[in-house]
């Protein structure tokens, strides 16, 4: 059943006349609380059986034997799925047939490219039979040696980085601009893999009817989900009819159809039943994407006025034995600090993992802390304060293409942040704090930055005989608040108070929304529901202005506006006529329209569209132990117009959550005799709890850019986390004195240089 949720007003609504910029609170957040919104997993066909995947325990090598028979005598196991016994697919899945085909184990053959990859499915009546079902196989491997880290093959120049860009950008001589320098600093910054660890792990339920197909499972993208289902198992996509009204965190894991969710549909074409596939824990940590390990070189040099010669960003990423995808950290470097001199570039290697693919702020997050920590570096050795040192180097254009920015209100933030944190009181010295109880305290800053994306997206709108709306989009809502905020929108285009219009959303048979991703879901789903608000009040009134019967006679669509379910003349407020008497003459149940949402190319290659903000980091080291806190942070931010001051405020919050767990919490260690990930759960791959978040505070800067889209949009999903791992880790060197160029930073590390 397709969602409808109605969402009511704040009552400031009625002050300020749109239902845009206000704080209005998550409805789908009471279904959640109550424990009526609908996961994946929460589904139960009739006759549904449940798969467990078995995976591999090595990370390179050959599966010479699995105990089946084992497994298949075990009382409530109906099947075991391996790659001699399984249906066959109508595409090869290491098939490149675009751009976001990437390469998936589902059982093709007994090799093994990644420890927990998949290496049979065992399919039960229950859970408890298939799991152990699974751990009858004994498998028996032939066993290769695991590449393992930045320094486990021979590097080489991937063609592009990201999806597409080029892996070496040259903008001026940096070489000359270093040489030129009055100082120079030449730092090397190390970042860990991450692993996407959000609370709902990756699940489906398949069940096949025919050449049709139901699903449920999460997705951020659920027609690119339907193509590469479709042409995996050879139907139309059309026959594929996927539900994922709720996704419990996503993080760009979600974004793209994984090898699991293939497997699951697999094992319901095997048995002809329903399945359920749901990945545990630890499966996550492999075939779903994550962030790769960098080693990244700054180069940088100033000039004896402060002012910036050169800087030179280069990254080495790794990337899986058999897929490419190469985190572009350094492209970072281009479009924050002005420059006569840019050169940025990268190289890989091969390790044996799951590849890696998009994660929160993919790039920007790795190479901002290395840029960021030079910066800073930079702003010392010139013995001027970093909050200066940036002022002094603020990029009125884009610097490495020359663009004039659409908008850009950095400075606003960079003053505002400052200003409310108290960084005029700041040292310039390291060192130089303590608080009452003998703590070192130490106070840093970066800057944020992240594209403003849009992508494809599409909404269809309908205005009721009733007088009613309702708005209707395959958008994707994974805890940021897309059905408030789009629902928020949909209001202001139809011309009705928010509960008067029903917002569906969260399955394929609607308009396809296209991919939440790159921070740009709102901007792209939210100009679609504009666009289709825009044309059914066109075709509404198109209607009255044609009718002599009505007051709004001769008005010409471009003389009326759209108002509280009425429609009002431009020049005569008081002519007016109500949705429903317009559609009750015209003898109309309903009258409907559809609109699109996209990026304008033109805007786009004559400006650099960012959003922008400054984070500012407290942090308290205790001298003898080593041990971190962060005592405080705050963050600005400029991105546009703002549709939910409360949902945006929730995801910058997140972000700046995340920037610190970069500084200080996250790693996965891999085993490099097996290549295993030692810490695959929850209890050692750490990430801030309650008890590690500060007091955050959170501002958010007005900004008006008539060229990134219609509404003035700019995403903020991603930003927090750019400037706030900088801000972090520059206040643990401001605290200590001591420069931690290897991320998360370590207690040993700063134990030793406070011991000295």
């Amino acid at each position: 059943m397709t969602p409808e949720i109605n969402l009511t007003r704040d009552p400031a609504h009625l002050r300020h006349g749109s239902n845009i910029g206000q704080p209005l609170t998550r409805r789908d957040g009471v279904l959640k609380v109550k424990g009526e919104a609908r996961y994946a997993a929460d589904n139960h066909p009739p006759g549904m059986l449940y798969a467990v995947i078995a995976t591999a325990s090595i990370a390179r090598g050959r599966v010479t034997s699995l105990d089946v028979a084992a497994a298949r005598r075990h009382p409530g196991v109906v099947d075991v799925m391996t790659p001699s016994h399984k249906p066959q697919l109508a595409e090869d899945p290491d098939a490149k047939t675009n751009p976001f085909a990437f390469r998936m184990e589902v059982l093709q053959s007994d090799e093994v490219r990644y420890a927990n990859q998949a290496i049979a499915v065992v399919i039960a009546e229950t859970l408890e039979a298939a799991t152990e079902g699974a751990a009858l196989l004994s498998p028996r491997y032939d066993v290769a040696p695991a590449r393992v880290g930045l320094d486990a093959d021979e590097s080489y120049t991937p063609p592009v980085v990201g999806l597409g860009n080029p892996a070496e950008v040259h903008h001026g001589d940096a070489d000359a601009g270093l040489a030129a320098a009055s100082q120079r600093i030449e730092a090397i910054y190390e970042t860990p893999a991450q692993y996407h660890n959000a609370i709902e792990p990756h699940a489906i339920v398949a069940a096949w009817n025919g050449d049709r197909l139901s699903i449920d499972t999460p997705s951020q993208g659920m027609v690119l989900a339907q193509m590469r289902i479709g042409g995996l198992f050879g139907i139309p996509p059309g026959n594929i009819h996927i539900r994922s009204p709720f996704l419990g965190g996503g993080f760009g894991s979600k974004g793209l159809v994984a090898g699991p969710q293939i497997l699951g549909i697999m094992a319901a074409k095997l048995v002809g039943r329903p399945v359920k596939l749901v990945l545990r824990r630890e499966q996550m940590y492999g075939p779903v994407g994550h962030r790769p390990p960098t080693r990244q070189r700054l180069r940088i040099g100033v000039g004896s006025d402060g002012a910036l010669t050169a800087i030179e960003h280069h990254a080495k990423v790794t990337t899986s034995s058999f897929d490419d995808f190469y985190e572009p950290a350094a492209d970072v470097s281009h479009a924050l600090y002005a420059t006569p001199a840019i050169k940025t570039s990268h190289e890989a290697l091969r390790v044996d993992s799951g590849t890696p693919l998009f994660m929160r702020a993919p790039g920007e997050a790795t190479g901002s802390v290395a840029l960021e920590s030079a910066i800073d570096e930079a702003a010392f050795a010139c013995g001027i304060d970093p909050l200066a040192f940036r002022l002094k180097n603020y990029a009125e254009v884009e610097p490495a293409t020359g663009r004039p920015f659409s908008s850009k209100a950095l400075r606003e933030c960079y003053a505002k942040a400052a200003e409310r944190f108290g960084w005029s009181r700041r040292p310039l010295a390291p060192r130089q704090m303590r608080d009452d109880a003998g703590f070192l305290v130490g106070w840093g800053m970066g800057t944020a930055i992240f594209p403003a994306l849009m992508f494809q997206g599409n909404a269809r709108a309908v205005i009721r005989a009733d007088g009613t709306g309702a708005m209707e989009t395959g958008a994707h809502d994974m805890g940021q608040g897309a059905w408030t905020a789009l629902a928020q929108i949909s209001a202001d285009a139809l011309g009705l108070d928010l509960e008067q219009v029903a917002f569906k959303s969260g399955t394929s048979d609607l308009p396809d929304a296209g991919i939440a991703g790159g921070s740009a879901h709102t901007a792209t789903v939210g100009n679609a529901i504009h666009n289709a608000g825009a044309a059914v009040i066109a075709k509404l009134a198109g209607l009255a202005t044609s009718d002599d019967r009505s007051p709004l006679f001769g008005a010409g669509n471009a003389g009326v506006i759209a108002r509280q379910g009425r429609l009002h003349r431009r020049d005569d407020d008081v002519r007016s006529e109500s949705y429903a008497d317009i559609l009750a003459r015209a003898g109309l149940a309903e009258i409907d329209a559809s609109g699109s949402g996209a990026a304008d190319p033109a805007a786009q290659s004559q400006y650099a569209m960012h959003a922008h903000g400054a984070v500012f980091a407290e942090v308290k080291v205790d001298p003898n132990l080593g041990q971190v806190r962060v005592t405080r942070m705050v963050g600005a931010f400029a991105a546009g117009r703002i549709i939910n001051p409360r949902l945006v405020q929730s995801q910058l919050y997140g972000g700046m959550i995340w920037g610190m767990s970069f500084a200080l919490h996250e790693e996965a260690v891999t085993d490099r005799r097996s290549g295993r990930i030692l810490n695959a759960n929850l209890a050692e791959y750490h990430v801030p709890v309650n008890a590690d978040v500060p007091p955050m505070d959170v501002i958010t800067v007005d900004e008006h850019d008539p060229h990134v889209n219609a509404l003035g949009i700019k995403g903020v999903g991603e930003i927090g986390i750019t400037g706030s791992a900088g801000a972090v880790a520059n206040a643990v060197w401001h605290a200590t004195g001591i420069r931690v160029r290897r991320f998360p930073i370590r207690i040993e590390e700063l134990v030793t240089g406070l011991s000295d």
